[in-house]
C-alpha cells in the first residue's frame, strides 16, 4: 500500500530537515525504496517496516555487508528505539550518516556498533569478538586465537591513550582522527566505496 502523496510529503519535509545530507529529491527516492522492498516482503512486520532480515539482505545486497555479527550491530544501531524493527524515518536518517555522514558522525555510528554491550566503551573482549568474526581462518595455524590477541594488544596500543585497558569515546575519536584508517578498525560497516 503506497502512501497518500500528502503524507509523502509531509514525510518528505520532515526527513528533509532531520536527514540532512540528503535532499528532498533523494529523500522521497529513499521513502519509495523502502515501501517497495516492504512490499516485496511476506513478512506480518512488514506493514511496519524492515525486520532484522530484510534489513541484512538490503545492507548485502545493496552494500555488499557479509559479516553477521556486524550487520546485526548496524541493525541495532538504525534501531533507535529498539523496537526491532526499522522504520521509514530511521531507514533514511541512518542512511543519511551511513552514506554521507560527516567524520565526525561516522565515529560516533561506527563506535556505536562497535561497543557491542552499549556501555560505552570497546572492551578487550569486544574487539576480539569482532576481529576473531571478520577474520578469514587459517587451517594451519596453531592457535588462530593467538593471532587475533596480538591484533587486540596493537590496537589498545595504537588507541588507547588513557591506557585503562579499554577504548572510550575519547580514545577511539581521537585514534581516528588521527589515522582516519581506524574508523572501521574493528569491521566493515560502512559501505564500500562503490
Amino acid at each position: 500500500a503506497a502512501m497518500s502523496r500528502r503524507r509523502l510529503q509531509r514525510l518528505v519535509d520532515s526527513l528533509g530537515r532531520s536527514a540532512k545530507h540528503f535532499n528532498k529529491g533523494e529523500v522521497e527516492c529513499l521513502i519509495k525504496l523502502f515501501d517497495t522492498l516492504v512490499a516485496e516482503s511476506s513478512n506480518r512486520f512488514a506493514a511496519a517496516g524492515f525486520d532484522r532480515n530484510m534489513f541484512r539482505n538490503a545492507l548485502h545486497s545493496m552494500f555488499g555487508m557479509t559479516d553477521d555479527m556486524i550487520m546485526d550491530r548496524v541493525f541495532r544501531t538504525f534501531d533507535r528505539d529498539n523496537d526491532s524493527c526499522i522504520s521509514v524515518v530511521e531507514w533514511v536518517e541512518g542512511l543519511s550518516v551511513f552514506l554521507r555522514g560527516t567524520l565526525e558522525e561516522k565515529i560516533k555510528y561506527c563506535f556505536e556498533v562497535y561497543d557491542l554491550n552499549g556501555d560505552g566503551y570497546i572492551s578487550r573482549e569486544e574487539m576480539f569478538q569482532m576481529l576473531k568474526n571478520s577474520l578469514l581462518k587459517q587451517p594451519l595455524e596453531e592457535d588462530p586465537d593467538e593471532g587475533i590477541k596480538d591484533l587486540v594488544d596493537i590496537a589498545l596500543k595504537k588507541m588507547d591513550y588513557d591506557h585503562d585497558g579499554k577504548l572510550s569515546f575519547m580514545d577511539f575519536e581521537k585514534a581516528v582522527r588521527d589515522e582516519n584508517l581506524l574508523l572501521e578498525a574493528f569491521g566493515p560497516c560502512l559501505p564500500d566505496i562503490k
